[in-house]
């Protein structure tokens, strides 16, 4: 049940009056020698005082502590305390409260509650981030601990997802799990939050949307900014409670509007994920100083492309073009293919405000209805976008093939180009599979070429999973009108093995620069190996439904041969979303660790510069060695890798947020309506279902089912009635009807039909 209490104190006055030793006039230099003996002489008998209290303090905290000590386990109730010292009066009971968070600042103490404490029999701190699992509580991730310590709610201090905190960890049983209690806040990831405004009278309390977080916060009247009821508004916390059980206290600062309105709804998923609504006012203006002409100068130190035939080949919605490919045949009968990359880091200089922000945003963002871009419009979509009949300059990766895809040379450098055409996706494809229209031979010879670099790699070992990519239809007031699933086809892929081939040549081309621990600094994309425990797992589910994966084995090759087995069977997603979860996530690191999945033993990003800062990095470390610079300060980069893994996967967790939200405003509209699905995910709460013909995932709550008492079999991905012994599993083809569909919460309920077929 909800707190409405105010728990606003009132104003702290310390350190508010100014002392009046510290004011300084013309009167004071006239004082006479005797006040200033006064003067002394008092702060020496206030100074004795005040060391005799301390005396009587360290005293009365011994045998405060004596107290405890003759009971170790036992926790004690303020009035416990109070009657085991004999204190009676007000003045005591102040002192000993005192005394008790002193002792608790010093982890003599362990504050069980608000008014419960123990003697801590072993003080264990340890520092680590918050997880949390739930609204009733979290675990603490932390390097000096194998296990994660659990931490219930009355102990988080209002410690909030991803914050960094000090926590005691407590004596456990043998065998039990390590459990604790967050001591301080060190660093708070967020102190605004997003929600629906509920109102009171002459007060109001933010819902977050974080369904996980365990309180609400509480914003007095001056704070509302003009919220109503049922507002989606970002509060933001300025004071937390110094005793569990009352209510943060907040200003809001945005009002989106009604909840459940198109742009209240993807405004606050912007807010949630701390994501930016506009540049600074600086930022835009000194991206419009920047100069678009190319000076005859700058034309004369770069290799000049601009009389080779040069296109793009881009999503038909797309504003900022950032990779183009020429083509021309040479004397010997080979291909010189260019891969030429929009130059950003001649326009976004070292230290400039540009290059900070970029930093700071480290990649777009592209939610379903709009991008939220690493640079300004002035840059992304016009001086840096490789815009067709325009003159551009460019950082490319140049190759001399042959029509079977062997490389013979490399060249990299900074060039100039002019692009011929833009073409979409579409139009790139329709010259692919009718062989007519305008560069018509240039993209099939690009193509063919793009086919035999694709086997080789996966010949080398590269996984051939490809992820599914929800799509949707918007009308004009951002209503969902469809849901499609977005479709790879050769045009596609042809750009994709060029990048693929410029990344890689890029990394080895520096790694090969040096030697052992010699070897220059550079930014890398990495990817770890699957996990052995995982894979296996993994394999005994695999094999309930027909199919072989040998944990042992080739790994590589054992999962190519999964995806072909299962490609466009009704469990192929949930394979193959499985099958992701064994490996480790992509990150960006100075470590040449490779990347399993490209079966590559170095990798870079290089290819979009407009929208990813490590791509900006590795130009910029790229020109550098090929200026003869000498290795680059490892750690700045290594820091500058982790903040743009950071932020690329919050990206793509807004990315994700905005995706559920459009697919749970479509089902809003098909309530009644039955769909085929697969069984996507087990809990103990229920079941989830992908819906085949969308892709949108609903829960069946197991106490929806009514035919049976049913429990969660998790090492086996099922539920199993408890009479029936009717089971229902991960992987299960079933027959669902639409119950509900919650856009505050982005959530499905679906009812359970029928099962068509179980493995």
């Amino acid at each position: 049940m909800r707190s409405k209490n105010n728990n606003k104190s009132g104003q702290d006055k310390e350190g508010r009056s100014e002392r009046s030793g510290s004011r300084r006039g013309s009167s004071s230099s006239k004082r006479s020698s005797s006040t200033r003996g006064e003067s002394s002489s008092r702060r020496e008998s206030s100074s004795r005082k005040e060391r005799s209290r301390e005396r009587e303090r360290k005293s009365a905290k011994t045998i405060v502590l004596e107290s405890f000590s003759d009971s170790p386990d036992t926790v004690f109730t303020m009035r416990q305390i109070y009657r085991r010292l004999g204190i009676v009066d007000k003045k005591g009971r102040e002192t000993v409260t005192d005394i008790l968070k002193d002792l608790v600042r010093e982890n003599k103490l362990l504050s069980v509650d608000s008014d419960k404490y123990m003697l801590n029999l072993r003080v264990n701190i340890i520092t680590g981030r918050v997880d949390l699992a739930n609204s009733k509580y979290a675990y603490i991730v932390s390097e000096e601990t194998e296990e994660d310590v659990r931490v219930f709610r009355e102990h988080l201090n209002y410690a909030m997802d991803g914050d960094l905190v000090k926590v005691e960890v407590l004596p456990t049983v043998r065998g039990g799990r390590a459990e604790g209690i967050v001591v301080e806040v060190l660093e708070r990831t967020r102190t605004e939050l997003v929600g629906i405004m509920e109102l009171s009278k002459n007060f109001g309390f933010v819902v977050p949307d974080f369904k996980k977080l365990y309180f609400d916060v509480f914003v007095g009247e001056s704070g509302l900014n003009g919220a109503q009821a049922g507002d989606k508004v970002l509060v933001k916390i300025v004071e937390w409670p110094k005793t569990h059980g009352k209510n943060p206290t907040g200003e809001v600062v945005r009002v989106f509007g009604p909840a459940g309105e198109h742009e209240a709804e993807i405004h606050s998923i912007m807010a949630e994920f701390g994501l930016p609504f506009e540049f600074p006012e600086t930022v835009e203006e000194e991206a419009e100083s920047i100069s678009d002409k190319i000076t005859e100068a700058e034309i004369g130190k770069r290799r000049d492309f601009r009389d080779v035939t040069t296109f793009t080949i881009d999503p038909a919605d797309a504003k900022d073009f950032d990779d183009a490919l020429s083509i021309q045949k040479l004397e010997n009968g080979n291909w010189e293919i260019g891969v030429h990359i929009a130059d950003v880091t001649h326009y976004v200089t070292p230290k400039s405000i540009l290059e900070k922000e970029a930093f700071h945003r480290a990649t777009s963002v592209y939610l379903v209805d709009r991008t939220i871009p690493m640079l300004p419009e002035r840059l992304s979509n016009g001086l840096c976008s490789l815009r067709p009949h325009e003159e551009k300059l460019t950082f490319s990766a140049v190759f001399e093939l042959d029509d079977n895809g062997k490389l013979y040379d490399s060249w990299f450098g900074r060039t100039v180009i002019y692009s011929d055409r833009r073409f979409a996706y579409e139009e790139a494809q329709e010259r692919i599979e009718t062989g007519e229209g305008d560069f018509a031979e240039e993209i099939n010879i690009l193509n063919n070429i793009a086919k035999k670099l694709k086997d080789k790699r996966f010949k080398n070992g590269a996984i051939s999973f490809e992820t599914t990519e929800v799509k949707f239809k918007l009308d004009e007031n951002g209503k969902p009108l469809y849901i499609y699933v977005k479709e790879r086809k050769d045009a596609h892929k042809l750009i994709e093995e060029f990048m693929l081939l410029a990344n890689k040549k890029v990394a080895e081309y520096v790694y090969n620069l040096g030697k052992g621990k010699r070897r220059p600094t550079m930014v890398y994309r990495t990817h770890g190996s699957p996990d052995p425990e995982k894979l296996s797992t993994f394999s005994l589910f695999a094999r309930k439904f027909g199919y072989k994966v040998d944990p042992d084995g080739d790994i590589s090759e054992e999962l190519n041969n999964l995806t072909e087995e299962i490609e466009g069977k009704p469990e192929q997603s949930v394979l193959q979303n499985l099958a992701i979860r064994t490996m480790a996530k992509a990150k960006y690191s100075t470590e040449p660790e490779g990347h399993f999945g490209l079966a590559f033993d170095h990798y870079s990003h290089f290819t979009s510069p407009i929208r990813r800062y490590p791509d900006m990095m590795a130009h910029r470390l790229l020109q550098h060695y090929l200026d003869g610079g000498k290795s680059e300060d490892k750690e700045e980069y290594e820091e500058r890798c982790r903040h743009s893994s950071e932020m690329e996967k919050r990206a793509a967790d807004a990315e994700r947020a905005s995706i559920k939200y459009k697919q749970v405003e479509f089902m809003k509209d098909t309530i009644g309506n039955q769909y085929k699905g697969i069984v996507s995910g087990v809990t103990e709460w229920g079941i989830f279902v992908e819906i085949e013909e969308n892709k949108c995932e609903g829960m069946v709550r197991l106490s929806d089912l009514n035919d049976d008492y049913y429990e969660l079999d998790a090492n086996n991905y099922r539920i199993i009635g408890r009479q029936s012994k009717r089971i229902i599993s991960f992987g299960d083809e079933v027959l669902v009807e639409v119950k509900s569909a919650n856009l505050n919460d982005r959530t499905i309920d679906l009812e359970l039909t029928e099962t068509l077929k179980q493995h």
